[in-house]
């Protein structure tokens, strides 16, 4: 699984609901180039995720994208998503039971104080779904469909050099890989 883009600045709003519940909502913008690192690039094109978000897959709100540190998802009945022409957006129910938990309360403190900076998806990319093109001495991916699995809450909303580097990241007909070697490149087990 990949986890990537950037949805810094208020990306994440926060309310706290009568019941002792906490609403969470938040947008990741489709559009937006990010540096992932020194003339590398990538974005996602408009409703890159719409194909799961047709379907009955689950999807899941995390914490730093650690399974084992949930806080909704749209099996609960607490995560509901939409895909526009330029976001995908998110309304997040914490219940008073999840509110409770170790790692919610760490969220809404970590939240509360500033420390919380973006919003990150998880995700595979569907074969096929992506393009890499030169620009100049950089290179850019354009990640046209992908399966989102998970969004997380993350205190440094960006790619780890490790994962960039597990990528195929070359441009057109130059990739050295192809089938199962190019899809495991890409993928971060």
């Amino acid at each position: 699984m990949l986890f990537g883009g950037v949805a810094q600045g208020g990306a994440l709003e926060l309310r706290q609901q009568a019941n002792g519940g906490v609403r969470v909502s938040g947008r990741f913008a489709y559009g937006t180039e990010t540096m992932l690192a020194s003339g590398r690039f990538e974005q996602f094109a408009a409703r890159a995720f719409a194909g799961r978000l047709g379907g009955d897959g689950d999807v899941h709100f995390l914490v730093q994208h650690d399974f084992a540190q949930p806080l909704a998802s749209r099996s609960a009945g607490t995560l509901e998503l939409r895909d526009t022409a330029s976001a995908l957006e998110f309304d997040a129910t914490i219940t008073p039971d999840m509110a409770g938990t170790t790692w919610a309360r760490d969220f809404i403190a970590a939240n509360s104080a500033g420390l919380i900076k973006g919003l990150s998806p998880g995700f595979r990319v569907a074969p096929g779904g992506d393009v890499v093109e030169r620009r100049g001495d950089g290179i850019l991916r354009t990640v046209r469909a992908a399966e989102l699995l998970e969004l997380s809450a993350v205190t440094v909303p960006a790619y780890p050099a490790a994962q960039i580097e597990a990528r195929n990241w070359q441009a057109g007909a130059d990739a050295p890989y192809t089938g199962l070697q190019r899809t495991l490149a890409r993928w971060r087990f």
